[in-house]
């Protein structure tokens, strides 16, 4: 905070906010975003491609180049193929009671169920080779055991050397794995399809204005830093810049989560993508193409979807582990029912434990979370960059801020106003707007911000400024001059004592306190006015703060430059508890770092919040840190998380998108899991003698409703509300 005598020397004490991007200036329309995305994609390669780009154990690279639409049609046409073998098959025909007999009908199984093999099991095959070549053993391995089992198995008997009517139960197997998969991958595409909804926000052209006066419309990718366009209303911003004319409500719901169309004039940055709701303006484009925030928020949800967690590793090796058990679970299924002398069942037996342990439900259980998650909440306006840091937030105890434009807004604001005899509150705020009118020092945008608001408005004549001491001017042919302590010693001015003590009461909770003086050519200069300006408290930090409490966090900090009289005050605003909250003053930027490790060092579980520069050390070192309010580039650098708003309960929205993330991850592991040591010993007939058998038909059943379980409780996360609560 600028102290008195630092009137005409002090910058603001915020920190500027840049776009989200980090990448190179290319120039560029929506198509950036999808670039910036591509090599992320792990769904860019077809099933038998070669050695995985060094994420083969991250998100649900088995399923690579696998799309929705493809497995679509190969399921309804396998299905096709399917009805008149399940129709034609002696063993249905035995279980309905009806019979069917044409000529031909023995070439139904055999001719059919090799197009479903080939066809719908391609993929499948494919993808098991591609497998075999990365050494990676895993699901589309084991689903082709399972179809490659049982098409032999079924070619056999058509050729009359088993007893088996197997064509039915293969191509239900197949068809069925298709069912699955294809809305597997749907699920999947539908929560990365955020990211084709972010490419979307961009308009294809522009209205550029031209030196003549006009304006001309060009492609978004033609724009360039300096240009400045036109944004008419109901029309969305084609780039990153700051408005040089005009005002407008703009809609950033798609870019920071806020549902309410937020106020925006001259000065003020505006988004790519954000839509200019009731009127025009002209903005002067500072950021075109990756740079923007947009094609940043693009990366941050693509890395975020590429992101693997220790959920995911775990998944994985059960994964491959599950290929090892499943093969030998087989080939001592096939032994011990061949020793048994049942050589048909040792085969159905083992074609059933094969189906029984493809691990679709354990393959999908962590990709489709993780999807889900970075998606509701990118829409959110939390930019998930780190899956570790997201992971991480559930076991946080303690929630560490930077005060400056984090709890408070990081501009000063009038708090206070104290006027001698004779005059009002509003006359001394009226003539101070006046003199500090032509002043770009942060304190005097803020009284004449004030005055303006009040409607009090008067021209001052004779600007003067007193470098490091304040202002002067003219107004109502009286001279008039602001400033702190040190223009009144140098004036030789006395402030009353009603001035003076409440004066005192704002110097000590840390306010920056202005004196309105009216000056003559003789005599000395009187007193007549005092200001109040502190670094306002956010609102919605209050909320945030309680809300963090209600979500189990045990202790919140604060931490800052500013004196500690300012921020006992600024604590003692916000609701912090005595002996439990703590708060840090007088810290140096080198020193935060410091601050978080000596929390960490007493077994706390540390957040940091933070968005300027200076904290990039303290959030690289914080257990999860969080970048606020789009922050600066080194601060997303250093962020796991980043919060596109400037709006603190967003935090805890953190925390509720971790718990309720995590808690899906844990309960779809421990459904896979527990399904396959289930299902696999029945499988391979464990209970026969019972008369409790699976036929592979049903175990492909069994396997795809074990899928659907999975996807639809990941789907369940779309309940979870992470947008900032009201109180």
């Amino acid at each position: 905070m600028p102290t008195h005598d630092e009137y005409d020397n002090t910058h603001p004490h915020g920190h500027e906010r840049h776009p989200v991007a980090v990448a190179p200036d290319h120039a560029g329309s929506h198509d950036n975003v999808h670039q910036a995305t591509a090599g992320h994609d792990h769904h860019a390669r077809g099933p038998s491609a070669g050695p995985h780009d060094g994420h083969e154990h991250e998100g649900h690279d088995k399923h690579a180049g696998h799309d929705p639409e493809v497995f679509r049609r190969k399921f309804w046409l396998s299905l096709a193929l399917t009805v008149p073998i399940v129709v034609t098959s002696h063993m249905i025909m035995d279980w309905f009671g009806y019979t069917l007999d044409f000529p031909g009908m023995s070439w139904i199984g055999p001719v059919l169920g090799t197009a479903v093999f080939l066809y719908g099991g391609w993929p499948f095959l494919a993808g098991a080779v591609s497998e075999i070549r990365d050494r990676a053993p895993g699901m589309m391995l084991l689903i082709s055991m399972a179809i490659t089992v049982a098409y032999t198995a079924s070619l056999a008997t058509s050729l009359g050397l088993f007893d088996l009517d197997f064509w039915w139960e293969l191509a239900a197997l197949v068809t069925i794995m298709l069912l699955g998969h294809w809305q597997e991958m749907k699920a999947i595409g539908q929560a990365q399809g955020a990211l084709a909804a972010l490419a979307a926000l961009l308009p294809d052209d522009a209205e550029r204005l031209i030196s003549t006066g006009g304006v001309e419309r060009v492609p978004v990718a033609d724009l360039t830093v300096g240009d400045t366009v036109l944004v008419r209303s109901g029309a969305r911003v084609p780039a990153d810049g700051r408005i040089v004319d005009g005002a407008a409500e703009l809609d950033e719901s798609m870019i920071t989560g806020e549902s309410r169309p937020v106020p925006r004039g001259a000065g003020d940055r505006v988004v790519a993508g954000t839509v200019a709701t009731d009127s025009a303006i002209r903005v002067e484009v500072e950021a075109v193409g990756e740079n923007t925030a947009l094609a940043g928020i693009g990366r941050l949800v693509a890395q975020a979807q590429a992101a693997g967690g220790r959920a995911q590793v775990l998944a994985d090796r059960f994964a491959a582990m599950l290929f090892y058990i499943a093969s030998a679970a087989a080939v001592v299924t096939f032994l011990a029912w061949w020793l048994l002398g049942d050589l048909d069942q040792a085969v159905v037996r083992t074609v059933t434990v094969l189906v029984i342990a493809c691990p679709h439900a354990l393959g999908l259980a962590i990709p489709l979370v993780i999807a889900l998650s970075t998606a509701l909440s990118a829409k959110a306006g939390i930019l998930v960059k780190d899956r570790l840091a997201l992971e991480r937030m559930r076991t946080v105890d303690t929630v560490l801020f930077d005060k400056t434009g984090t709890l408070t807004k990081g501009v000063h604001t009038v708090t206070g106003i104290a006027a001698t005899d004779g005059f009002t509150d509003d006359e001394v705020l009226r003539i101070a707007g006046a003199v500090e009118a032509d002043s770009e020092h942060p304190l005097a945008r803020a009284l004449t911000a004030v005055a303006h608001e009040r409607g009090l408005h008067t021209d001052a004549t004779g600007f003067r400024s007193l470098t490091g001491r304040g202002v002067q001017a003219v107004v109502d042919a009286h001279t008039y001059a602001v400033g702190g302590p040190a223009l009144l010693r140098e004036l030789g001015a006395t402030v009353p004592a009603g001035l003076h003590e409440t004066a005192g009461q704002w110097s000590a909770r840390g306010a920056a306190v202005l004196h309105l003086l009216r000056l003559s050519d003789s005599g000395t200069p009187e007193v007549i006015g005092a200001f109040a300006l502190e670094d306002e408290v956010r609102p919605e930090a209050r909320q945030a703060i309680e809300q963090l409490r209600r979500a189990g966090i045990g202790k919140i900090v604060m931490i800052t430059g500013d004196a500690r009289p300012v921020a006992e005050a600024v604590a003692a605003d916000l609701g912090f508890r005595a002996g439990v909250d703590e708060v840090f003053a007088e810290v140096l930027p080198a020193d935060k770092d410091r601050t978080v490790a000596e929390l960490q060092a007493r077994g706390l579980r540390v957040a940091m919040v933070g968005d300027g520069v200076n904290d990039a050390p303290a959030l690289a070192r914080a257990d999860v840190g969080l970048a606020i309010g789009a922050g600066t580039d080194v601060a997303i650098e250093s962020a796991g998380v980043v919060l596109a708003s400037s709006d603190p309960r967003a935090v805890t929205g953190v925390i509720r998108l971790s718990k309720a993330s995590y808690r899906k991850m844990v309960q779809n592991l421990a459904w896979a899991a527990g399904y396959n040591i289930v299902a696999i010993p029945l499988a391979a007939g464990v209970l026969a003698w019972a008369g409790i058998t699976l036929s592979p038909a049903i175990g492909a059943v069994l396997m795809s409703a074990s899928t659907i379980v999975v996807a639809v409780n990941a789907q369940l996360l779309r309940r979870v509300n992470l947008a900032p609560q009201q109180q």
